[in-house]
């Protein structure tokens, strides 16, 4: 035990190749985390729950991100399907009315020129009721087209969202690599001496150490 302190100084540094196997067995302990037993509660506020893979903060953003991009894209293909839909409703329309124009001045004619003819009024009626439907179908169109361009412009949020999110994740990396950084010890965590189950003064681990805990406790003590 006499002495410990002054041995600190004599510790040697970290070679980059002891530092990757840290790294590489640091990451093996965390992947080595253990979830059974554990159920998650919206009563429960602690434990927490194990770093596994459904519960890596960082995994999820990721996922959000990487999914809500993909949705999003379809989102916009689906409106653009939508809009030429419309688009070409109304191309289709406007040749109908067209159309329709030419019956009304012919038979406005025929009407004029025959005005005994029953049927040449009853024509021009029909073709005159029947435009004005074209010409609601022509404005329902447009308005399709109007919505389309609006959700695509409401849209344009989602991406803004992404970049927030992204941002959080940049921040949570940066304070990880920190953290990471500012605990980094000189020696191994496989040649610490273990935490002491029972220390003096505490309340909740007084009948916990056992016989064996303190001979094991005493025979690290004397290897050093």
């Amino acid at each position: 035990m006499a002495g410990g302190l002054e041995d600190v100084d004599e510790i040697p540094t970290q070679s980059e190749e002891s530092k990757s196997e840290d790294k590489t067995s640091s990451q093996k302990s965390q992947d080595s985390y253990q979830s059974d037993g554990y159920r998650v509660s919206s009563d429960s506020e602690w434990p927490p729950p194990p770093p596994t893979k459904d519960h890596k903060m960082v995994h999820q953003l990721d996922d959000v991100t990487r999914d809500s991009e993909i949705k999003a894209t379809e989102m916009f293909d689906q409106l653009e399907a939508i809009n030429n839909t419309a688009m070409s409703i109304e191309e289709d329309v406007n040749k109908a009315i067209e159309g329709l124009d030419r019956n009304v001045e012919l038979f406005a004619l025929l009407v004029k020129k025959f005005p005994h003819v029953e049927k040449f009024k009853e024509a021009h009626e029909e073709n005159k009721e029947i435009k004005k439907h074209l010409e609601s179908i022509q404005m329902n169109a447009q308005a399709v087209e109007d919505e389309v361009m609006m959700t695509m412009d409401m849209m344009q949020y989602q991406d803004i969202h992404r970049q927030k999110i992204e941002r959080v994740i940049n921040v949570m990396r940066a304070l990880s690599k920190y953290m990471n950084s500012l605990f980094e010890g000189r020696v191994e965590d496989s040649k610490r001496v273990s935490s002491a189950v029972h220390i003096q003064g505490d309340d909740t681990t007084q009948d916990v150490v056992t016989n064996e805990d303190i001979e094991a406790l005493i025979d690290s003590l004397g290897k050093k």
